[in-house]
């Protein structure tokens, strides 16, 4: 009886917990089905189809707007890059996700800042200084827009609770408003969502096929629409079974056994060199950005191009996490247009840290295009307890910056400094400032700085660097949260640490000509870097058709410490892949996951994983099953 009682309560529990599983899985399909359709609804209010394409930053802003959204300029710039041409809905979905509306709380908390008394008001001339001088700057009349709003003004001072409370309300109105639009026209109503559409006549046609951005910010109107992310596709498929399935299996000994075959610069001394510095910056939704350089060639010559982590000048106590992050180049061939990119090689021979390729080149322009795979550079939970201090009050009362302070602006001014002339130009402070708060600085107020920090022919010195940043804290009073964004928009932590940010150096050495390099662009990998890194594997990788799906082809290849997969999809649908590493040994995935899945858009490809030693000292085991999902 006992027994009895006990696989009764037993069968009791497990009915419980599948009923309890049940529901949230219930719940949360439910939240997901509201999310698409607010998405939807916003879409429709501003596109006549969802399956109408996003043609204009213009467009992206009201279309966030629509969807409760209040997104700055530089927000929009993140996902609206010199390289895109369009965005379809799955991209504006996962835009979404990513950009999460402001909560009243957040928007008190900003307000609190700068009233410090807590009085619940903001004097108009206050509002006026810091909206038309910090930040995204905005015109004196756009601030005259809210000031001259007598539900939240009074007496020249602004009620920002009221002001909240309007903009809480006003955000709901919005998506209030497309969602009641959006029920009562059943011809919209009706309409397929983005990706569950047939296929467009934007599509990728193969042979030349293109990867699937990774992130919506890089999509192009030659891009499928699809996805590559690492969790469940936005839009699953009803079911969940295997259909077809190829496994493979890749056994990679010590990093002892690396390439050594890359020439020695020592050996091409007499050859003639340009180089420059750069840096990957890990963005908050985990995406990678990085600069982009044209390399130009005045005539044919033999050529080196190398990559590696640029070892900044270390604190002693620090570890230099960057230096292990693996690192390369793509060198693309610009042909009548800069959209007209051809991939020319990239940097697969290694010695130690450094990658690079050996080759001859034409005349003419190239594109350099870096490029690490994640494994090694991404997001990681904070051990820190406390807060590093950066400037303190000295005897005389007058504000200084910390010696821990300083010692990271050195390394950030050695990072930004392209070149490596000690100075900084218009243009590379420009990346900075880009970087930190979205703006360029122009001419007139690099004329300014110019007045007031020390500059050597037109170009600020470590000191001027130094002497700006102390001027942002006095602007404060001393209070560090401005410094601290910039910091943390630059890769660093708490304690002063580059955790999410690698500095690389690259140099070309030519044979017969002098090479110049510049960086053009600091922006998220774009859909050549992705065409590219596809093309490299299928053509020097080993390729498997998938058994039982003749139309799904994988293909793997493995160099020095890296192995990349990619899939291509040569039939007429999208397709869901199902991606098991659980019988992998030592590995890092980029996906950050032993098991997911990705959608392949029809007539494309896209890269599944790429895979990296845990620990290098030890041989690691590549196991990996893909399996195709109906």
């Amino acid at each position: 009886m006992a027994s009895s009682a006990e696989n009764n309560a037993s069968l009791s529990v497990q009915k419980v917990t599948r009923s309890g599983s049940s529901q949230a899985k219930k719940s949360q399909q439910a939240e997901e089905a509201i999310f698409y359709m607010n998405c939807r609804a916003a879409y429709l209010t501003v596109l006549k189809s969802s399956l109408e394409n996003i043609k204009s930053k213009e467009q992206l802003s009201l279309v966030l707007q629509q969807a409760g959204r209040n997104p700055s300029q530089k927000t929009v710039n993140k996902y609206w890059t010199s390289q895109t041409t369009t965005l379809n809905f799955d991209d504006f979905c996962t835009i979404l996700k990513k950009e999460k509306p402001a909560t009243k709380t957040e928007l008190l908390e900003a307000f609190g800042k700068i009233d410090t008394d807590n009085t619940g008001y903001i004097l108009h001339d206050e509002l006026y200084k810091i909206l038309t001088t910090r930040g995204e700057k905005m015109t004196w009349d756009e601030v005259s827009t809210i000031t001259k709003q007598a539900d939240f003004n009074c007496s020249g001072k602004l009620d920002y609770n009221k002001f909240c409370d309007l903009y809480m309300t006003t955000s709901e109105q919005c998506c209030k408003t497309a969602r009641e639009k959006l029920e009562v026209d059943s011809r919209l109503r009706q309409q397929q969502f983005g990706s569950q559409a047939e296929t467009s006549s934007e599509g990728i046609t193969l042979p030349v096929s293109k990867p699937s951005p990774r992130v919506s910010r890089r999509t192009d109107h030659k891009l499928a629409p699809t996805k590559g992310d690492s969790r469940t596709p936005s839009r699953p498929s009803s079911a969940q079974s295997c259909k077809a399935s190829i496994s493979t299996t890749i056994s990679m000994g010590a990093s002892s056994n690396r390439n050594t075959k890359l020439i020695e610069p020592d050996t091409i001394k007499e050859w003639q060199c340009a180089q420059s510095k750069g840096c990957f910056y890990l963005e908050e939704d985990g995406e990678i950005i990085s600069h982009k350089y044209k390399l130009h060639l005045p005539q044919r010559s033999t050529v080196c191009i190398t990559i590696k982590p640029l070892n900044v000048r270390q604190v002693e106590g620090k570890s230099c996490h960057w230096l292990s992050v693996d690192t390369a180049l793509y060198i693309l061939k610009e042909n009548e247009t800069q959209e007209n990119l051809q991939l020319v090689s990239f940097t697969e021979q290694q010695n130690k840290e450094m990658f690079g390729w050996k080759g001859e080149l034409g005349s003419g322009i190239y594109w350099l295009l870096p490029f690490t795979t994640g494994c090694r550079l991404k997001k990681v939970k904070p051990q820190i307890t406390g807060e590093a201090k950066l400037v303190y009050r000295g005897e005389d009362g007058e504000l200084a910056l910390t010696k821990e302070f300083r010692a990271a602006l050195l390394d950030i001014f050695e990072t930004i400094d392209l070149d490596g002339n000690g100075l900084l130009s218009l243009e590379e402070y420009n990346f900075f400032e880009l970087r930190t708060s979205g703006e360029k600085c122009d001419e007139e107020a690099w004329a300014v700085c110019k007045e007031n920090f020390d500059m050597k022919k037109n170009e600020l010195t470590r000191q001027g660097f130094m002497d700006l940043n102390l001027m942002e804290a006095n602007d404060r009073e001393g209070d560090p949260s401005d410094l601290w964004v910039t910091l943390l928009s630059l890769g660093y932590n708490k304690a002063l640490e580059m955790t999410e940010a690698c500095p690389f150096v690259i140099d070309i050495y030519a044979e017969k000509c002098k090479p110049r390099i510049k960086a053009m662009y600091l922006e998220a990998g774009s859909w050549q870097l992705n065409r590219a890194i596809c093309k490299s594997v299928v053509n020097k990788g080993e390729a498997k058709v998938m058994d039982g799906c003749e139309n799904i082809i994988i293909y793997t290849y493995k160099a020095g410490r890296r192995i990349t997969s990619v899939i291509e999809n040569k039939s007429e649908n999208k397709v869901i892949i199902h991606v098991n590493n659980e019988q992998s040994k030592n590995c890092l995935s980029n996906r950050g996951l032993a098991v997911f899945a990705v959608e392949v858009a029809p007539k494309s490809m896209m890269v599944s994983q790429h895979v990296m030693p845990l620990n290098e000292q030890e041989e690691w085991l590549y196991n990996c099953v893909h399996s195709l999902l109906r």
